[in-house]
């Protein structure tokens, strides 16, 4: 608010300081002694001197012409100035531009213009500024996890759209820590209960393991029914196992996918309008080969999601020098791959990195989740398509498997 403030005050006075040069201007131009009727009234001298008459119509500034015949020659109510021509003196009458109007008709134009800027700046301060601040500490406040932080609703066209936006960050921020707390929760409790439900066939596992170590079963049917015991046991445990296996392996992060139809060209547009600048600075080649537009089944946002993930990996894990994105046409679908260059990911690594959290041998340096790769898979699952990895030339290639609509 201050900066507005202090921009306000700079630009009146700039715009004050301009009236005040223009009106000195116009005051040193009124006080100047030169003028057009001082030309016309030398060449109406001229014409005297050589033909002996002249006509005033080619003298628009001079209003009349008198000798000594006409009266007293000094003597008149209007502008006048004395030449000398063919040995007679004349009175030449003039008239001078009305500097009046010109003031009138620039300082009305200065102060209409004044009055404009004054609404704009105030048009400015009560939709754009004084919403803005309103707004101003609710990203930090979601930062700092403080989801009850009051978002004042704006029915401005410039921050209602934006104000909707957060609240429904808010209510997604807020709806994913509920699931969060309660899937830990879940988890907790399944954890609790099948450690408690292991306990029983590990202990009679230990009962029966002890008594044929010790030799108390003489009898062989004893001991085979202490085995048998012994394994079925051990197959209650391999159950809890499975279920706990099964349930930290399952998705904890949810995706919502709405099908449409998107052009390639416009999605590849955000693509290349978001990376190329970011590239170009770190003088990586960022290139889009030619292709067909077509339209493809998918959901465009979500498909360039993926793209964007695919970027953000080959930013990380490539060399710097080149970043492509090719394409193919096949079985009724469109193949959009991502190739870098400096591949340094081993080829048995491949089947994992689609894991969730899984990073590779490469990924020492570089910051993440593992996450990037895993999104892909699940989004492009859901859109009805694949997705899949390959290294060929040192270059590590992600290819997605888009339906043609």
């Amino acid at each position: 608010m201050s900066a507005f403030r202090k921009l306000f005050i700079a630009v009146t006075l700039l715009f004050i300081i301009l009236a005040v040069f223009l009106n000195i201007a116009l005051i040193k131009q009124k006080n100047s002694p030169a003028g057009l009727y001082r030309v016309e009234a030398k060449r109406l001298a001229d014409d005297i001197e050589e033909k002996g008459s002249y006509d005033l119509t080619e003298y628009p500034h001079l209003t009349g012409v008198f000798t000594e015949d006409d009266g007293d020659i000094y003597t008149s109510d209007n502008n006048y100035l004395i030449i000398k021509a063919g040995g007679r003196l004349y009175r030449v009458e003039y008239t001078i531009s009305d500097y009046r109007s010109g003031f009138l008709l620039i300082n009305g134009t200065l102060a209409v213009l004044l009055v404009i800027m004054l609404i704009l700046f105030r048009y400015i301060r009560r939709n754009i500024i004084v919403p803005f601040g309103r707004l101003n500490d609710v990203p930090q406040e979601l930062a700092r996890g403080n989801l009850a932080v009051p978002i004042p609703e704006e029915k401005s066209r410039f921050f209602g759209k934006f104000t909707w936006g957060v609240n429904m960050l808010r209510e997604s921020i807020e709806e994913n820590r509920t699931k969060e707390i309660s899937m830990q929760r879940d988890k907790k409790l399944l954890l609790l209960s099948l450690s408690h439900d292991i306990k029983t066939p590990l202990s009679a596992i230990k009962l029966n393991a002890k008594a044929l170590a010790r030799g108390l079963y003489k009898d062989e049917e004893k001991q085979r029914e202490a085995a048998e015991s012994i394994n079925a046991r051990a197959d209650e445990i391999e159950s809890f196992v499975s279920r706990i296996t099964k349930a930290s392996s399952e998705d904890f992060m949810d995706f919502e996918v709405h099908m449409g139809e998107g052009f390639l060209s416009v999605i590849l547009s955000r693509i290349y309008d978001r990376y190329a600048p970011q590239l170009n600075i770190s003088h990586t080649e960022f290139v889009i080969n030619e292709y067909e537009d077509c339209i493809l089944s998918c959901d465009s946002d979500r498909l360039a999601e993926c793209l964007q993930n695919l970027i953000e990996n080959a930013i990380k894990y490539g060399d710097g020098k080149r970043i492509e994105i090719c394409f193919d046409t096949m079985d009724g679908c469109k193949l959009i791959t991502v190739k870098n260059t400096g591949c340094t990911l081993e080829a048995k690594e491949l089947p994992q990195i689609f894991e969730s959290f899984h990073r590779g041998s490469n990924a020492d340096k570089a910051k993440g989740s593992g996450l990037g790769l895993f999104i892909c898979r699940r989004l492009m699952t859901l859109m009805g398509g694949e997705v899949y990895a390959d290294i060929k030339d040192e270059c590590f290639l992600v290819t997605l498997v888009v339906r043609l609509a």
